[in-house]
């Protein structure tokens, strides 16, 4: 998947206050990640081809990088868009700083960029949520 300058990138961050170990673990297993993303079949290999379902259609995926409690990336196609999702985590001092970036809008494709701003926020505010359930473990 290339990308190029006229391609636009969603990005957000979020200091979050949970170690790397359970940030990792709500973002790559795969009970979890169904609270607060979608229903998937992901496994965190890379090569590892998944789909998100969810009311409104089906996500293609294939993971691209895994460094564990570090970086995670997958290509995400779906309704025309075929773009990249990282999340790079960063140990803080309180926690965690976690960056998501969804790289790949092309022109035309403003209804994608401006769906996957709203959603992103969404689903980190759920995301959160998750974590902030797990004890310290990581475990529910």
């Amino acid at each position: 998947m290339e990308t190029d300058r006229n391609t636009r990138t969603v990005m957000k961050e979020r200091e979050l206050r949970h170690a790397p170990e359970k940030v990792w673990r709500a973002l790559t297993q795969k009970h979890l990640m169904e609270e607060w993303l979608m229903k998937s079949d992901f496994k965190p290999e890379v090569g590892h081809r998944f789909d998100l379902e969810a009311d409104w259609g089906k996500v293609s995926c294939q993971v691209l990088a895994v460094e564990s409690h570090k970086t995670l990336s997958y290509s995400w196609v779906a309704h025309g868009l075929e773009s990249v999702v990282t999340w790079t985590l960063t140990e803080t001092a309180i926690g965690t700083h976690l960056k998501m970036e969804q790289s790949g809008f092309g022109p035309g494709q403003d209804q994608a960029y401006h769906g996957a701003t709203a959603g992103w926020e969404k689903f980190l505010d759920k995301l959160d949520e998750v974590i902030a359930d797990l004890d310290e473990e990581g475990e529910r």
